[in-house]
């Protein structure tokens, strides 16, 4: 490793950026540095300019992903090698906002019980009990349940801890599933128990079940949707939910009343409202006409 790119890393882990945040950043630095050849401490914004362009006509990266890329070359230039020109002026896009696929309880039932590992099946069953992001399933330790209190510790996005309600259901089946699986550092390990489940692996085995069953695509993110829009489906308020899924912005959350069935439902059409008009009565015939 370079002593620069060292030197990014620790500025990133002074500001208590997670070690995905870490990860991505030092990924489209990489990235920027190989597509000129050259030490991107030699570059400026100007090649900022250039690199971004190629994602966006080129490599028709997504929104999210050119994001990151702005993120991460706007931390550099600005923290770990400052220039005068501000980089604060690199323009972020425009993400395209898309509803949440939800899928019924039916279709997320066979996905969880086509699932055969018993780590990946416990782990899908938990993302879909508590409404977690992948990458929040895949940090929990053993540690993060307590069974006095009925409740799981999460560490979310920012490093944001959030308090979750333990279902006594889900509870009953980790002891089962600790007892079975033998835990140790990671509650969802991977092959070797010291390592933690490959996010890569829990999707590939989605995509597989969906095929054998005959499932749309469901994803574990999709797990965490369908949380969010049962909850509203049940009465939830949003900024309960908004809570338990660890959002910033209460807008994030509102998205899901555009999908939820039960308030569709309840929609009423103008149509429906508008009043039955009955004929207009005939008019008389007009009177005769007087004899001279």
């Amino acid at each position: 490793m370079t002593p620069l790119r060292q030197r990014f890393i620790h500025d990133l882990q002074l500001r208590n950026r997670s070690p995905r945040t870490v990860q991505t950043y030092v990924h489209h630095l990489k990235q920027f540095a190989l597509f000129f050849g050259t030490s991107p401490d030699r570059l400026n914004p100007d090649h900022v300019r250039r690199y971004l362009l190629h994602l966006v006509h080129e490599k028709h990266a997504s929104w999210s992903t050119y994001n990151q890329a702005v993120s991460a070359l706007r931390f550099f230039f600005m923290v770990t090698c400052p220039t005068d020109i501000p980089v604060s002026r690199i323009p972020y896009g425009k993400r395209p906002k898309k509803l949440p696929q939800v899928r019924s309880a039916e279709e997320v039932a066979r996905l969880l019980a086509g699932v055969r590992s018993p780590v990946i099946t416990m782990l899908l069953r938990t993302i879909y009990a508590c409404g977690l992001r992948l990458g929040e399933a895949l940090d929990l330790e053993p540690r993060h349940i307590d069974s006095r209190q009925m409740v799981l510790r999460v560490v979310g996005k920012g490093q944001k801890e959030r308090v979750l309600p333990l279902s006594p259901l889900l509870l009953s089946e980790l002891r089962a599933y600790w007892l079975k699986v033998r835990p140790t550092r990671w509650l969802f390990p991977g092959k070797s128990k010291e390592r933690k489940l490959c996010a890569s692996s829990v999707q590939r085995a989605c995509q597989k079940i969906c095929k054998e069953q005959g499932l749309p695509r469901i994803t574990p993110h999709m797990l965490r949707h369908c949380y969010a829009t049962r909850l509203l489906e049940a009465g939830h308020d949003t900024r309960t939910i908004q809570a338990l899924l660890g959002h910033f912005r209460i807008g994030t959350t509102a998205i899901y009343t555009h999908v939820t069935a039960a308030a569709l439902s309840r929609v009423v059409s103008p149509l429906e409202t508008l009043p039955a008009l009955t004929s207009p009565p005939s008019s008389p015939p007009p009177p005769p006409p007087k004899s001279s």
